[in-house]
């Protein structure tokens, strides 16, 4: 259910975000424009997905995609989900390695010891950085960066921590406790095994994924809009509800992922989405 009428948005007080006011929108992927499978492949479009985004591209509204998902390089999401009917090119497309890319190079990082598969290491050595990928050691790492990573041991756990007793900074993509696909609830690995790194260095990761404040700038400066002008949609109250509002963007909830009408509606009315919609159709149909 809807928060503001459909085809009637009514005035709001000054300084609050309105769906007439956007003008350009940050889309989450698993649960709202899309579901993979619980190994994060074989995408299927959700309902009205493929219509919305004809309709921004006939607008001329630039959008991106973003998720937390480190599975995958941008290119390689880019390319699934454009084969499934969402063109989206590479460069709207935004994991948090394209976070940690502009964040590493403004704090002088080179030396990065990753946790993580093809999506976590590759942007980073085709970006010029030195990537150590362990289980191997890298006790001089600037920092150690943790992503997807099912095939995680503990010679793994071993090496980050020592990179961090040796005075490395720690991120991760995300500490999100799961995300969504076709199965249900699918574990969020990364942020585990920050955990698992935390159990035992004391040292806390910084998140470069939704809801940073980081990942909501490298959103803002792909659309070239400020935060306050975009939409940014999303299934998970945690991830994109609360990118948005710290943001003072406007926040599209929507139903066919994580959290449900009454998630969205336990939430404090200041902490809620301002429409919280079944889904991307229903946005498509107030668009329209």
């Amino acid at each position: 259910m809807s928060r503001l009428p459909i085809g009637n948005l009514p005035a709001l007080d000054a300084g609050v975000p309105t769906l007439a006011g956007v003008r350009g929108y940050v889309f989450d992927v698993d649960g709202t424009l899309a579901l993979a499978d619980k190994h994060l492949s074989g995408y299927q479009p959700l309902p009205g997905a493929r219509e919305l985004l004809a309709l921004l591209r006939q607008r001329e509204v630039p959008y991106v995609a973003f998720t937390n998902g480190s599975a995958k390089t941008p290119a390689q999401i880019s390319h699934a989900l454009t084969h499934i009917g969402l063109p989206i090119g590479e460069q709207q497309m935004l994991t948090p390695v394209s976070v940690a890319l502009d964040l590493f190079k403004r704090r002088g990082h080179q030396r990065v010891l990753v946790l993580g598969g093809e999506g976590v290491w590759k942007p980073l050595v085709d970006a010029g950085f030195d990537v150590v990928r362990a289980p191997e050691r890298a006790d001089d790492a600037d920092a150690v960066l943790i992503g997807w990573y099912p095939g995680f041991v503990l010679a793994d756990l071993d090496a980050a921590c020592r990179a961090v007793w040796a005075g490395a900074a720690l991120y991760t993509v995300s500490k999100a406790a799961y995300l969504a696909s076709r199965e249900g609830r699918t574990l969020g690995v990364s942020g585990a095994i920050a955990a698992a790194v935390r159990s035992v260095t004391g040292k806390n990761a910084v998140v470069v994924g939704k809801p940073s404040a980081q990942a909501l700038a490298c959103a803002s400066t792909r659309l070239g809009i400020k935060p306050a002008q975009m939409a940014i949609v999303g299934d998970d109250i945690s991830l994109e509800n609360a990118m948005a509002l710290r943001g003072r963007a406007f926040s599209v909830g929507v139903h066919t992922g994580l959290n449900s009408a009454a998630d969205f509606d336990a939430l404090p009315p200041q902490s809620r989405p301002h429409l919280s919609l079944s889904g991307v159709d229903r946005l498509l149909e107030m668009l329209k």
